[in-house]
């Protein structure tokens, strides 16, 4: 049998940087692609075959499909959308433009990448797509109005996917994670910002309080029910191995409880729970 081969977004640290080193220790070939290619080179110092992938370029998307294509002889079996970021803030201090800019990575960018390995996989009559999400593309939480909205909506889309690749040989499966240990609280803070003039918001007092002691202050221990990466990359090798892969996979302790709840609970219960949190 042939070796399997999956490209990966989002692989400069956290979930795609786990997940790329454990596929490979698995016997995978794997394509780690970042958005800078300075983490590109210290990936290719570890081993791995990585080069740039920029969600927010699509002429970086084409080149990246190219290479992968060009490397594997046109075929691929798996891709692993997982690259985002988030932008803290109150919805009514977030601007258009912060929203264009969050769902051209977190959700335009899964599509267009997703729609040029379609044809290949439909071609070769398999292969797995799978979309990381979040427990915050099914229950929101305040201050992440951005991120909550991109996840929400990519949810929609990954489900709409499923049910037309459906007979099609190509498995389309979402990933929902909760805390989990990675960069995005510290990569989250240019975006914050640039964005949000947090001064001037009839919030002030809570962004600097609360937003701005969680941005910026040194992380000295795991938040409650943080699980490492290595949490993620266990499911996600059921997603790509399973002979029946699940359409959803939870992570994470948080994600499970809150999946119960939404079930279970009228909105304004549910509410008062995410207000709690």
């Amino acid at each position: 049998m042939s070796q399997k081969t999956i490209l990966i977004t989002g692989c400069s640290s956290g979930i795609g940087y786990d997940a790329a080193h454990s596929l490979k220790n698995r016997g995978w070939r794997v394509f780690a692609t970042c958005r800078q290619e300075n983490d590109c080179q210290r990936l290719r110092g570890e081993g791995l075959e990585s080069f740039v992938l920029d969600y927010s370029d699509e002429t970086s998307i084409k080149s990246a499909v190219a290479e992968t294509l060009k490397r594997t002889g046109g075929r691929l079996d798996a891709l692993y959308n997982n690259g985002a970021y988030a932008i803290p803030g109150a919805v009514e201090d977030t601007p258009r433009d912060a929203l264009r800019a969050i769902f051209e990575v977190n959700l335009f960018g899964y599509h267009d990448l997703s729609c040029q390995i379609i044809p290949v996989m439909r071609a070769q009559g398999h292969g797995r797509i799978i979309n990381c999400s979040s427990v915050l593309g099914f229950a929101a939480l305040k201050y992440r109005g951005a991120y909550n909205s991109s996840k929400f909506a990519l949810e929609g889309l990954t489900d709409t996917l499923r049910l037309e690749m459906h007979k099609t040989g190509i498995d389309i499966i979402l990933i929902e994670p909760g805390p989990v240990t990675s960069k995005i609280r510290e990569n989250s803070a240019p975006h914050f910002e640039k964005w949000i003039d947090w001064k001037n918001s009839p919030r002030a007092e809570f962004y600097e309080q609360t937003v701005m002691k969680r941005l910026y202050a040194k992380k000295d221990k795991p938040d409650p029910f943080e699980l490492p990466a290595s949490a993620v990359s266990k499911k996600l090798i059921h997603a790509l191995e399973s002979k029946r892969p699940k359409p959803r996979y939870y992570v994470t302790t948080p994600t499970y409880v809150m999946g119960i709840l939404r079930r279970i609970l009228p909105t304004r219960a549910f509410d008062w729970v995410l207000n709690k949190g």
